[in-house]
């Protein structure tokens, strides 16, 4: 067996980063540029952010829309999952930061939060290059993997709750103040809006509308997955301090007969 260790030796007793670091007595560096010098008083937190994400510093606009999605998609109600999980950590008086951190891996699913985000991306990037292909917004649509009740279930469309989104029109006219003009994918994502309106009367959720405007910035479904992965960080904060000082164990607390039990029967213990 050769044991070849010459890989670990070279990074042995010593951190390398291509990111940035800090040069003491010199300054802080990020990608290349000096944060004191290049940033502090003249870009936008989420343009570091972004920075931070990709290794791309992007047009101060784009920071601007970025802010307002994280407005809207950061709600301070303690009935979304995460944020439960937030007003539990405040009731039973752990620290912010474990309960806002909680709240933020219980995002990391599909269903709900940011790696939504990621499905959403592939789906209209997919899309828009099958329509170039020749596909008509039908077949997209039909080609879905997975069909409920008779309805394509496709990342970006539909609300388990309610119909329509009031998020996509505050969105619009950020996008549209901001000067962004609608490019193919969110032109896409409107045409496949309509085809599900008509045919299903389902509509686009915010999921479907930031997919398509980020996929025209050139943004990847990684880098999307990256740059917002504390997406919910201060709707999570909020119902924490919600319920902090109030009495211990006092959010959602249950009783044995509340849960559903669908396993065995009552059985005694033999001797």
């Amino acid at each position: 067996m050769i044991n070849d260790t010459s890989f670990w030796d070279q990074h042995r007793g010593k951190i390398v980063s291509k990111k940035g670091g800090w040069k003491i007595g010199q300054g802080v560096l990020s990608h290349g540029y000096s944060m004191m010098d290049d940033f502090v008083g003249k870009t936008s937190y989420m343009q570091v952010v972004f920075l931070n994400a990709t290794g791309r510093l992007p047009e101060r606009r784009l920071a601007d829309w970025m802010d307002a999605i994280f407005i809207c998609l950061s709600w301070p109600d303690p009935r979304i999952w995460c944020n439960q999980v937030g007003a539990l950590g405040g009731t039973t008086q752990t620290t912010v930061i474990a309960a806002t951190c909680a709240g933020i891996l219980a995002t990391d699913a599909r269903s709900y939060g940011v790696r939504p985000l990621l499905e959403g991306l592939r789906f209209i990037q997919q899309a828009l290059s099958d329509y170039h292909s020749g596909k008509s917004v039908e077949e997209i649509v039909m080609a879905a993997n997975r069909v409920r009740k008779g309805t394509p279930e496709i990342m970006g469309y539909a609300r388990p709750i309610a119909k329509g989104d009031e998020r996509i029109p505050a969105m619009e006219r950020v996008t549209e103040s901001l000067g962004f003009e609608i490019g193919d994918h969110l032109s896409l994502a409107y045409s496949i809006e309509q085809y599900l309106s008509n045919t299903y009367d389902e509509t686009m959720n915010i999921n479907g509308y930031m997919s398509g405007f980020l996929s025209d910035q050139g943004i990847t479904p990684e880098e999307c997955y990256r740059i917002f992965s504390v997406l919910v960080a201060s709707g999570v904060t909020a119902c924490y301090v919600d319920t902090r000082d109030t009495a211990p164990n006092s959010f959602l607390p249950m009783q044995c007969e509340d849960i559903d039990y669908q396993g065995n029967p009552y059985r005694p213990v033999s001797d």
